[in-house]
């Protein structure tokens, strides 16, 4: 999604801008609390924990610390051989829908080094993904949803 909330921070990937930090604690007076610029385009955001992990289209998947939500800092990165369009995380993985070269799971125990563990190639555009139980779910443009188990991935 565009959009993750935690806690009382809703976090936007706002394409050139990077990733907007929003203090939501009062939903009728929403204030930027921080933000911080990507090397690419932040097309997608799911947060795990104290991390956000940003989709950044050509720049592939950014880890940043928000454990201090005011002052967000990009800890890693897995630069993705296409275009990062769509993240989900599930546990220690991240899964990235990298649009002409299908979905990416990148190991996320370490933060601050991901490092790939697995990918498939989809049929079409991979843009966006969802993940549960054992299976990713992608939205992959033109040819519709694919489903993936994702334990044969690992």
């Amino acid at each position: 999604d565009c959009v993750a909330v935690a806690g009382a921070y809703a976090y936007v990937a706002d394409e050139g801008s990077g990733v907007q930090v929003i203090d939501i604690s009062v939903p009728g007076s929403p204030v930027v609390a921080g933000s911080i610029g990507t090397p690419g385009w932040a097309r997608n955001v799911a947060i795990s924990g104290d991390y956000a992990y940003v989709a950044d289209r050509h720049s592939g998947l950014q880890v940043i610390d928000i454990s201090a939500p005011g002052s967000p800092v990009i800890l890693g990165s897995f630069d993705t051989p296409g275009y990062a369009q769509g993240v989900a995380v599930s546990g220690d993985y991240a899964y990235v829908a990298d649009y002409e070269s299908g979905l990416h799971v990148i190991d996320i125990s370490t933060p601050g080094s991901p490092v790939i563990v697995g990918s498939v190639d989809t049929p079409g555009w991979a843009h966006d993904v969802a993940v549960s139980g054992d299976y990713a779910y992608i939205a992959d443009y033109v040819s519709g949803l694919q489903v993936v188990n994702r334990q044969c991935e690992r």
